[in-house]
């Protein structure tokens, strides 16, 4: 087998294995968050389908594709069809450029290893609040309209707190390419970015919160005030992509926070800190990404249980007058450091 064919065919493998993988991690996030939220409310949760409900998940999936897909009259009808569809693709191609292991069989554990991996992950999941402003236009109703304009003006406003809190991390790696990031803190528990950067890892982990339109940031739904926000009109298998989209966008926030602040796919012992010299070792790697990927998203679910919604101008006051100034003020910080340390 040549050098190209083998390049095609392995890349080929890695993104149909990771597809069904992310698919999967997003089905059974749903699980685990109706069990914690079971939980903390006192609750039992998902359990007749299956041991303990593990089944559930794929109860969901057939019962959406099983419902009757219902278009009412009154909506744009192409923008209907297609918002669902633009808030799926981003959150699956963000994962691209994430590093989820070292290497294994020989091959990179990330699907393109992009110079620019950062810059890449921030203009594609900014794509995504397209998808829930189209849905919004496209429902041509009122509670629609005003989750999707909300849904555009949150993101607008956090997208640029989660820009600048990134850029001392890539200042004090000197790299943009995300492989570069997790290698630079290959050296120890103090060598992870969160202890190096605990401003910038709080903004962009409430940032991230702000991104993916989960409580306390949930203004775009906020069923209390809006019915539900930008997918009212929708139902059957158009919901489930808008329920799953949110989903994997948790999935692809928690593996980015993983990677830039909590070292990746290593841990600072037991030689787990550097590439794989082996299979079973290059399997770790995998594993301990997503333990700590799991980690993350079980705060994320956890939050949405315990803290209330924001009003709107609270929102957007936290983000322009409160996020902005300590990211930029973080940012002159780094340079000031790094001219010293020079």
């Amino acid at each position: 087998m040549n050098p190209t064919t083998e390049f095609i065919l392995f890349s080929a493998l890695k993104v149909v294995l990771v597809t069904i993988i992310l698919l999967t991690i997003v089905a059974y996030t749903v699980y685990v968050e109706r069990k914690v939220c079971a939980f903390i409310q006192d609750r039992v949760g998902p359990n007749r389908t299956g041991p303990f409900g593990l089944l559930q998940p794929l109860a969901d999936a057939v019962k959406a594709f099983l419902k009757e897909d219902f278009v009412p009259g009154h909506v744009r009808k192409v923008y209907f069809w297609l918002a669902p569809a633009i808030v799926m693709v981003p959150s699956l191609v963000t994962i691209a450029v994430i590093p989820f292991g070292s290497t294994l069989g020989g091959q990179q554990m990330v699907l393109a290893d992009l110079n620019i991996g950062i810059l890449f992950t921030f203009a594609i999941v900014s794509l995504g609040v397209y998808g829930i402003v189209l849905a919004g236009y496209a429902a041509n109703s009122k509670y629609p309209f005003m989750g999707g304009i909300r849904s555009s003006a949150q993101v607008i406003s956090y997208e640029v707190a989660m820009g600048l809190s990134v850029i001392p991390v890539f200042m004090l790696v000197g790299d943009l390419n995300l492989s570069s990031v997790i290698g630079y803190q290959a050296q120890g528990w103090f060598g992870w970015l969160v202890f190096k950067q605990p401003v910038a890892f709080l903004l962009f982990l409430i940032a991230g919160f702000a991104e993916t339109n989960r409580l306390p940031f949930d203004m775009p739904e906020a069923e209390q005030e809006l019915a539900g926000g930008y997918n009212v009109e929708y139902g059957s298998i158009k919901f489930a992509m808008f329920f799953l989209g949110e989903y994997a966008n948790m999935v692809a926030v928690s593996a980015m926070i993983v990677t830039l602040f909590l070292g990746g796919w290593t841990l600072p012992f037991y030689g787990l800190g550097e590439p794989a010299t082996s299979f079973l070792v290059g399997l770790a790697h995998i594993g301990i990404f997503l333990a700590k990927m799991f980690a993350v998203l079980l705060f994320f679910i956890w939050v949405r249980w315990m803290l209330p919604r924001f009003r709107y101008d609270q929102l957007m006051d936290l983000g322009w007058k409160r996020f902005v100034p300590i990211a930029l003020a973080n940012v002159i910080l780094t340079a000031i450091y790094l001219w010293l340390e020079a």
